[in-house]
């Protein structure tokens, strides 16, 4: 199972102080070197964390393959494709969110938008709820591939194996144990009948050190795109060996 770094979290860093550090650039060279396969990154409409500036160096720098994270958004859309990284996933936006909350919504229009990209020769890969009828749009559609959402599955496990609901950000969720099961079970489902179509079968959000284990049971994901974790394990033991704990996990 190949992992991918999302690095968006640097650039949050950074933009606390609206300053030049810590520069999310460097972060890709020690990435590689850590051994992963793919730097992820988001480029929001609001341009909360990463701007413009950012994935363009990353796009024209990084030592391994780019996947760029997009919402549907013309503009944004055409930069990216100007800049040819090697993957453009599409993902949902809020303004209000605080991170991505779901699955995208997947409309006729995206068919128009996923031939575009593919004209283009980068790969697209659809961020979405694990449900069969996403992954059947999804293939209709022409992606390449699907990255299923483990939101509700990471949620979940928290609220059963940590001390989230005694913090100020706990989470209300009634009959946790049952919906944790029936998430695990949407998500291995989901995988397998994503595989049967031939589309590639890829996860995130959420993942962390505690609860990638219970994914990694399911055979037919082949990568995980993991970010908040290891940018905030990085910050106790440094990022290239935050990174070799995940992947000592991931290929363990």
């Amino acid at each position: 199972m190949n992992l991918g770094v999302n690095i968006d979290h640097i650039a949050t860093l950074r933009e606390a102080r609206k300053i030049n550090e810590p520069e999310p650039l460097e972060a890709i060279y020690v990435l590689k070197n850590a051994g992963v396969s793919q730097i992820t990154a988001h480029l929001r409409e609001d341009r909360r964390h990463m701007n413009d500036f950012d994935i363009e160096r990353i796009i024209q720098n990084a030592p391994i393959p780019t996947n760029i994270e997009s919402s549907t958004n013309k503009e944004i859309l055409d930069f990216l494709i100007k800049l040819k990284p090697n993957s453009i996933t599409l993902v949902p936006e809020n303004r209000q969110e605080v991170t991505t909350e779901g699955g995208l919504l997947l409309t006729d229009r995206l068919r128009d938008i996923i031939s575009k990209i593919k004209d283009s020769d980068i790969k697209v890969s659809l961020f979405i709820n694990p449900s069969k009828d996403d992954i059947t749009r999804a293939k209709d559609f022409g992606a390449d591939s699907i990255e299923l959402h483990t939101g509700a599955f990471a949620n979940l496990f928290l609220i059963l194996n940590s001390n989230l609901n005694r913090t100020p950000n706990k989470l209300d969720i009634i009959n946790a144990k049952e919906k944790y099961k029936d998430e695990l079970k949407r998500l291995s489902d989901s995988a397998k009948f994503a595989k049967s179509l031939e589309l590639g079968v890829y996860a995130g959000h959420g993942l962390n050190y505690q609860n990638v284990s219970e994914i990694l049971k399911i055979k037919e994901i082949t990568e995980l795109n993991i970010g908040h974790s290891i940018i905030s394990r990085a910050v106790f033991c440094g990022l290239f060996n935050a990174v070799k704990e995940m992947l000592s996990l991931i290929k363990g």
